[in-house]
């Protein structure tokens, strides 16, 4: 396999939203209290809306730096590279790492729009939310067009304002939303309860995908709260099998015959296992739980309905035949500090080498082209699309590393857990 050939389609990357995005785009009544970027007394830069304070923590976009300078310390537009809030930046990054397509979930205002979500003033919270997607949708991805997979964020106060949005974002093209892994955690009705059925409902009509990111639920894995912060990078992944554990048990799947759940930055590995347990538990157990899958396994259904992704995960892929090849995608994650960029063709095409190639078109793109409903070959033809092509374009892009004094010296104290979980809020009353 040459890696040059290969056509990537990332299914997790992320957006560090620009100071000027609301700009224009809220109606005359509210622009005065449009999210704003403050540059705070310490010369860190802070998003802030109705008194709530957003920063970049360091592990959000470390894309182009050492990785001695990592961290948890709130961080700078003038630190961070270009190529995280800049779209024209971004497409040449991308072209830089081989990517031809890539979908973002956003930063600041958190993986299902909490930040929006905890403003005391609903009216305004959903014409800020309105307006940031259609930022997304029109200008971060309408720039280059066939290059960014639109990404919506729901009102996930409202579950009729939510359904509402969906389709709304759905006419404009968008066919992926984000929500929760566990809304319970920020002070909502459970993945088990009716509450979100009119989302649901919509998500289904208008074939559009409910993104589950890790960490969408506003906390991060705590073991101890002395333990390093190693322990929750290791384990922020895998417990996502959290919310798999939800969706199989809970009636709504079941309802909701034509919605498809994707699991963002869960890794696939330990999926193998999880289809085995459900199975068991099912069978064992459904008798006095009163669970009801018709002629079907739990496992069957997760296979059918669930789009999973991966990083980089050699058992994964060496493990793909007890998976469903037709719902496996691939991410590149940057500029998150587990990114695989600049180097993703590289790292990918180590577990992909003796996969054959009809697997590999479908976990590097065709999956995600397919399952997102979005059209890249007619934007970017097939032999522009490939790897070597992109980096054709890209030669004059520095991939080199870019230094800061500060973070430098930051970067020298160990972090914690709780260092992280300190700057999460974690419900609607926060």
């Amino acid at each position: 396999m040459d890696i040059n050939d290969l056509i990537l389609v990332s299914v997790d990357d992320h957006a560090v939203e620009p100071p000027d995005m609301f700009a224009g785009r809220l109606p005359a009544r509210y622009a005065d209290q449009a999210p704003k970027v403050i540059t705070k007394d310490d010369g860190t830069d802070a998003w802030v809306f109705e008194g709530q304070e957003a920063t970049n923590v360091g592990l959000n976009a470390v894309a182009g730096r050492p990785p001695d300078e990592y961290g948890a310390e709130p961080t700078r537009f003038s630190e961070i590279r270009p190529g995280c809030f800049d779209i024209h930046e971004r497409i040449r990054d991308m072209n830089a790492g081989g990517l031809a397509a890539s979908m973002n979930f956003p930063s600041y205002p958190q993986f299902c729009g909490q930040y929006f979500a905890r403003a005391s003033d609903k009216d305004l919270a959903l014409a800020v939310l309105r307006a940031y997607n259609d930022w997304h949708i029109d200008e971060w991805c309408g720039t280059y067009p066939g290059r960014m997979i639109p990404l919506a964020l729901p009102p996930i106060w409202d579950p009729a304002l939510m359904a509402e949005e969906v389709r709304r974002v759905a006419a404009k093209g968008c066919h992926a939303v984000t929500f929760s892994e566990n809304p319970e955690k920020l002070g909502y009705p459970s993945l088990h309860s009716d509450h979100w059925d009119p989302f649901w409902q919509a998500c289904s009509e208008q074939n559009t995908v409910v993104c589950l990111h890790i960490g969408s639920s506003s906390q991060v894995v705590i073991t101890s709260l002395d333990a390093p912060v190693d322990t929750m990078i290791t384990l922020q992944p895998m417990s996502i099998v959290q919310a798999a554990a939800d969706l199989i048990w809970s009636p709504f799947l079941r309802r909701f015959p034509d919605l498809t759940l994707a699991l963002s930055e869960g890794g696939i590995g330990w999926i193998p296992y999880f289809l085995e347990r459900v199975d068991r538990v099912y069978k064992k157990h459904r008798a006095w739980t009163h669970q009801d899958f018709g002629d079907m396994l739990p496992s069957e259904l997760f296979l059918q309905r669930i789009v999973t992704c991966f990083i980089e995960d050699e058992f994964g892929v060496a493990s793909r035949g007890k998976l469903n090849i037709d719902m496996v995608t691939w991410e590149c994650d940057y500029p998150h500090s587990d990114s695989s960029w600049p180097l993703a063709p590289e790292s990918l095409g180590r577990y992909l080498d003796g996969v054959p190639d009809r697997d590999v078109a479908k976990i590097t793109h065709e999956n995600a082209l397919r399952l997102f409903s979005f059209d890249l070959f007619s934007h970017l033809p097939r032999e522009q699309a490939t790897v070597g092509a992109l980096r054709a374009r890209a030669a004059d892009v520095d991939l080199g590393y870019r230094s800061s004094e500060r973070l430098r010296k930051a970067g020298t104290a160990p972090v914690s857990v709780l260092d992280l979980a300190r700057q999460l809020p974690t419900s609607r009353e926060s």
